[in-house]
């Protein structure tokens, strides 16, 4: 019985130890991946409270290194945006001016060395590029994944932006529930739906900087996980307000940095691009 306990806690250390080495390998980087003006609040919130506002939404990716392997989380907007003109009567109005291979060259990564897309959830404005990393593993909910098949399609949803996918050329892994994506708990894809039916979050762990929750899109605006803001166009709000209350649930127990994707108050949370989180 000494022999077996002494086994099981020398596994134990052993396996601290190795998560411990694997955290001091992972960085984080904010990549730039466009804006949206919106012109219409008002379908940010289905209790009226953003009715008559406009605002601009940052659009950000970001990318993991773990060890010597690289995941992107959320592909962005399209290429096709860059250089084109604005329609000034759109209730969305993207832009984009850098695509993402130009910022990863400013960093030394090469597009082919990209061996994991994990995307929040299937919206156009976070598959955008996603065709450019076909060598890539799609990490996306199973439910979002099903929903490039649909007829008619639901909102936001382009099948075109993850042809290589759909069409088979390309290698897909549909999630369900939370997925550690390297095995040793320093990056997990966290199952949060609501505002589509497989939506995700990203945990990273990292050796300095501690826990960063990448939000998806759970909300849009760091206030809205006070205010339950729920987009009219969300799949389901109850969903919706329960993974708002489980995202701040682990950034309080973790005391983790919680980064809402699309709020440009906090962009600052990370290293401005190209500096990195450690």
């Amino acid at each position: 019985m000494k022999t077996m306990t002494t086994s099981l806690l020398a596994a134990a250390v052993l396996m601290a130890s190795g998560a411990a080495a694997s955290a001091d390998e992972v960085e984080l980087w904010r990549l730039d991946c466009g804006q949206i003006e919106v012109r219409n609040l008002g379908v940010f919130s289905d209790t009226f409270k953003y009715s008559g506002e406009t605002r601009t939404l940052t659009d950000s990716c970001y990318l993991i290194r773990h060890d010597k392997d690289y995941m992107l989380w959320d592909a962005g907007l399209p290429t096709a945006l860059i250089g084109a003109k604005v329609d000034a009567s759109a209730t969305f109005a993207p832009a984009l001016a850098e695509d993402l291979p130009t910022q990863l060259a400013k960093i030394g990564v090469k597009p082919e060395q990209i061996g994991r897309l994990g995307v929040s959830h299937n919206h156009f404005d976070h598959v955008g590029q996603a065709a450019t990393f076909p060598g890539a593993t799609l990490m996306i909910g199973a439910a979002d994944f099903a929903q490039f098949k649909s007829d008619p399609l639901p909102f936001a949803v382009d099948p075109n932006l993850i042809k290589p996918w759909l069409d088979g050329i390309s290698k897909v892994d549909p999630i369900s529930g939370d997925r550690d994506v390297f095995g040793d708990g320093s990056v997990v894809i966290l199952s949060t739906p609501g505002h589509t039916p497989g939506e995700t979050s990203l945990l990273v762990r990292l050796a300095k900087t501690g826990p960063v929750l990448l939000s998806g899109d759970v909300v849009h605006f760091e206030e809205q996980f006070a205010n339950r803001g729920v987009p009219t166009f969300n799949f389901d709000r109850a969903d919706s307000l329960a993974s708002m209350e489980r995202l701040t649930g682990i950034a309080a127990s973790l005391n983790a940095i919680l980064v809402v994707q699309h709020d440009t108050s906090d962009i600052n949370k990370l290293p401005a691009f190209p500096k990195s989180a450690k």
